[in-house]
């Protein structure tokens, strides 16, 4: 089972040098996605900033572990523009990412691998203007407990590094906070010898 709790991103949305090939341009535009919600809304925001463009291809991948990948060639022939995207995605391995390659149409065919070729090449002028990151995959936990437990309670949180994201503090406590993946087994271990603490996973 593979056990890492980090995957890489990119910081934030960037705009790659404009490749041209026979009067044709390629803009490649990376943009860091969540969901594929967030996906459809920067594919419609990217039509509006380039609306005189003729192709909008594009290529993303979700996920941490189980990814969804997607790539989309717009008219252009088969395999020729999401693919070669999707192949500096995997090549830089990656993930929760888009990127947006936009063709103005100069009027002269490429031919299928000099389209290959340009849409790679757009892609990744993007990502070389992109700051790559390192983020951590988090899960989140519910507990609850007697009021009597709460010294234990953050003890035993503050000792594992998680992250308080809502607490209710009455006679019954709730705690909802976050954990990186790797430190969960060793947590839920810790709360098993505390009598009256319920934690459950979210």
């Amino acid at each position: 089972m593979d056990t890492s709790d980090t995957y890489n991103t990119i910081k934030s949305k960037c705009i790659g040098e404009v490749f041209k090939d026979k009067k044709s341009k390629f803009i490649g535009i990376s943009v860091p996605v969540k969901n594929e919600h967030s996906v459809q809304n920067e594919i419609e925001s990217t039509k509006k900033e380039f609306k005189n463009a003729n192709h909008y291809c594009y290529a993303y991948k979700i996920g941490a572990h189980n990814f969804i990948t997607r790539t989309n060639d717009d008219g252009e022939p088969r395999h020729s523009a999401g693919h070669p995207i999707l192949g500096q995605i995997e090549s830089h391995q990656l993930t929760n990412i888009l990127i947006v390659v936009i063709r103005y149409y100069g009027g002269t065919k490429l031919g299928v691998g000099g389209l290959i070729n340009a849409y790679r090449t757009a892609a990744k002028n993007a990502l070389s203007t992109s700051r790559i990151i390192t983020n951590t995959i988090d899960c989140i936990y519910e507990i609850s407990f007697d009021y009597e437990n709460m010294d234990k309670v953050m003890r035993t949180l503050n000792l594992h590094r998680a992250e308080i994201k809502k607490t209710v503090h009455k006679l019954k406590c709730h705690i909802i906070f976050s954990i990186r993946k790797n430190n969960t087994p060793k947590l839920e271990k810790s709360f098993e010898k505390f009598y009256k603490i319920a934690i459950k996973k979210l």
